[in-house]
């Protein structure tokens, strides 16, 4: 069964993102391999990072916890004694600091393998204001961006906050493709919640055709191939609040859905 919008599920973003983050990357490399070779190759690489603290209620629901106590049978504090008065415990959360690991994609060429293109699939952490993942996306950004290396950066997150660029235009999600030979001018391809993704360039060496690459077909074949319709709860409302017309639409196709 094909997801009831006609682009991005935002269900996913809420209840799936991990599953959907790799399986979408794995796709894409899938779609992108056949128009490359033999001149380029396409690589599933991995960042690895570590994330402490906690902060406001989003990164509490993206972090691994440990939770203190929860459930009906909380302890109940016990009768004041002679040398004190017994205190009613209050539930808190640690903060356990959690290993995070991200996949990308590189474009290399053959023979050399030289990184050519980076494309980056953004996860909640890299736009979680003020987190270690953050932290460690926006550094590795600036050194892509001080590079010749090209940079193709997919916002498929409603959530969150943006990335650093001047003139950005109104959307729900991004594509945004950097030239190495280009800088600092760049491609920000926009749309709504309402829209198909958009077919993008991924670009290579200068001078050399661009492939293009059909964002909605790869949604589509991950969809498809996850089954998410099955696991998706839209019953459940959104971390990220929709415009009143928005969540009308929305709640008009869950319910021709049902």
């Amino acid at each position: 069964m094909p997801s009831i919008f006609p682009g991005i599920d935002p269900f996913i973003e809420d209840q799936e993102w991990e599953d959907f983050h790799s399986t979408f990357n794995t796709v894409l490399r899938e779609t992108l391999a056949p128009g490359l070779e033999p001149r380029y190759v396409v690589r599933v690489e991995r960042r690895v990072y570590v994330e402490h603290g906690l902060g406001d209620e989003e990164q509490v629901r993206w972090a691994d916890v440990s939770v203190l106590w929860s459930g009906s049978d909380a302890p109940v504090a016990v009768a004041p004694t002679a040398a004190g008065t017994a205190l009613q415990p209050v539930e808190c959360l640690l903060p356990a600091p959690q290993e995070r690991r991200e996949t990308y994609l590189v474009i290399r060429d053959v023979p050399a393998m030289e990184i050519v293109t980076v494309i980056e699939t953004l996860s909640p952490a890299n736009k979680r204001a003020s987190s270690d993942g953050r932290g460690q996306y926006l550094a590795k950004r600036d050194e892509i961006l001080q590079s010749r290396t090209n940079l193709v950066e997919l916002d498929l997150l409603r959530g969150g906050k943006r990335l650093p660029v001047v003139g950005m235009p109104p959307g729900d999600y991004y594509a945004i493709v950097s030239r190495g030979y280009r800088r600092p001018k760049a491609d920000v391809f926009a749309w709504t919640l309402r829209q198909a993704l958009p077919v993008i360039p991924v670009p290579l060496k200068k001078g050399e055709a661009e492939p293009l690459v059909d964002l909605q077909q790869v949604f589509t074949t991950v969809f498809d191939r996850a089954r998410y319709q099955l696991s998706l709860n839209y019953s459940a409302a959104l971390n990220t609040s929709l415009v009143d017309a928005d969540e009308k639409w929305l709640r008009e196709l869950v319910a021709k859905r049902n």
